[in-house]
């Protein structure tokens, strides 16, 4: 990010911070809150076939300007130019996503979080990992449980690296395993690419939106079907059956604007592909 610009102001408008500034836990705690509900995450641009951009001209004009969403280099990597912008001390880390798998289990790493340094120890921060993303920071001292507004999550020690877990009602997930070695951006780029042209990758072939609501509500839509669930574990769903009913609910539920450009597109390669209406465990 050597040599580019941050609008610190439209970026605390975009989440809706009008508090305190400084580089504090209680800052940091209400910016992670305010940033994962005010800025879906979602991969339209990948399902289009378009490979996002992480510069962060890209970032700001996609996502504060824009008023779209995006996926973790995207709202990572935004959120890290903001706390970087408050003067926190920021470290890119990269992990591993193992969703629901064994801890140990190998995957590439495709995901971006944050470490964010402070006098009370290190914290994780991550606004985009989808319908799991922790939406507080958390302290990153293995073996204890740590509330959230949403469930409480734990990170276990699995050598030199941390995995990440939620409870949902009573069983623990295994989400992701953190590496504690820093990547280059490049490594990012990487990752970004691999996540958004690999044949195997979910976002290449799903419409995938997800946004974390009040009263530990989180809601997704995914390929045209959305799922409400509440604090306890409860889950409404539904099937939208028109163009007209996703765009609604796009905009009314999870706060993004689409073209009808756009919407007609992604629905097009869904239909292309076979994937609309089609469900998955992890993304109900």
């Amino acid at each position: 990010m050597s040599g580019e610009t941050f609008d610190t102001e439209a970026w605390l408008r975009r989440i809706g911070h009008t508090g305190a500034r400084a580089p504090t836990l209680a800052v940091l705690t209400e910016i992670v809150r305010a940033q994962a509900a005010s800025i879906p995450f979602e991969n339209i641009d990948v399902l289009l076939g378009r490979v996002p951009k992480l510069d962060l001209a890209s970032l700001q004009a996609k996502l504060v300007t824009g008023g779209r969403g995006g996926y973790c280099f995207e709202l990572n990597g935004l959120l890290r130019a903001g706390l970087l912008s408050l003067g926190f001390s920021v470290t890119g880390l990269i992990a591993r996503v193992i969703r629901g798998q064994e801890p140990g289990a190998s995957g590439p790493a495709t995901h971006m979080m944050l470490r964010v340094d402070l006098p009370e120890g290190p914290f994780l921060a991550d606004t985009g990992f989808g319908n799991q993303t922790p939406t507080r920071p958390l302290a990153m001292t293995p073996d204890i449980e740590q509330t959230t507004p949403h469930e409480p999550m734990r990170l276990l020690p699995a050598g030199d690296e941390l995995v990440l877990q939620a409870r949902l009602v009573e069983t623990w997930q295994t989400i992701y395993r953190i590496s504690p070695r820093p990547p280059l951006d490049v490594d990012y780029e990487v990752g970004n690419w691999f996540t958004a042209t690999h044949p195997n990758s979910p976002f290449v072939d799903n419409l995938i939106v997800a946004r974390p609501g009040p009263d530990g509500a989180r809601f997704t839509l995914f390929n045209g079907r959305v799922t409400a669930r509440d604090a306890a574990g409860r889950a409404e769903r539904s099937l939208l059956d028109s163009p007209a009913a996703i765009r609604t609910e796009l905009a009314a539920r999870f706060g993004l604007a689409l073209t009808e450009a756009d919407m007609a597109a992604a629905l097009e390669v869904l239909d292309r592909k076979g994937t609309r209406g089609a469900a998955h465990p992890l993304w109900a």
